[in-house]
């Protein structure tokens, strides 16, 4: 079991343009993917990209059957998505709080398109294609977004819809899960 610490905002190797993974099934990606797995479950997670934990690959991973940290979510299977692409199938967003390991403690409103397909590779080199609705959508985006160097504070609109997890809390903005501490 290998942990890795989740770079948090303000560290510049997440505004950073993630790379092609060439072997998809080398031996070091399949070690990064445990790790990657590993960092998500630790911190209760619903995804996680490479770039989150030091490694500018394009990779992410996502899903579970229950999570704490959203525990009305369906849920989604865990996936291992190599080489992301991403085609919009509907136009129409939604808007909804997430949070991210990288930011932790805050929450922020997001809007996010509602359906989408997305395309990559699994770590065994095989194409994996799904069509996604709400909640699945709104995770690999956010996923996918850590890939380009982008953080879910930059799509927010209206920066009154983002703050530490307490506050909007206790200001009647945000009510977050049971579980939901802040360490992310």
């Amino acid at each position: 079991m290998a942990i890795h610490k989740v770079l948090r905002i303000g560290d510049p190797m997440l505004n950073k343009v993630s790379q092609m993974v060439e072997d998809p099934t080398s031996a070091e990606i399949s070690q990064l993917i445990q790790d990657m797995f590993d960092t998500m479950h630790y911190y209760d997670g619903a995804g996680l990209a490479a770039p989150q934990i030091g490694v500018l690959s394009r990779i992410v991973i996502f899903g579970f059957d229950q999570n704490p940290r959203y525990p009305d979510a369906q849920p989604i299977p865990e996936t291992v998505l190599i080489n992301p692409e991403i085609e919009l199938l509907s136009h129409e967003q939604e808007s909804d709080w997430e949070g991210c390991l990288s930011v932790p403690g805050m929450r922020g409103k997001v809007p996010r398109y509602k359906k989408i397909r997305y395309t990559g590779l699994d770590q065994h080199g095989a194409v994996l294609t799904r069509e996604v609705d709400g909640f699945h959508a709104r995770v690999v985006l956010h996923e996918c977004d850590h890939l380009d160097g982008i953080l879910y504070p930059q799509k927010i609109e209206n920066m009154a819809d983002f703050g530490f997890i307490e506050e909007l809390q206790q200001h009647g903005r945000y009510s977050p899960a049971p579980c939901d501490s802040g360490h992310e």
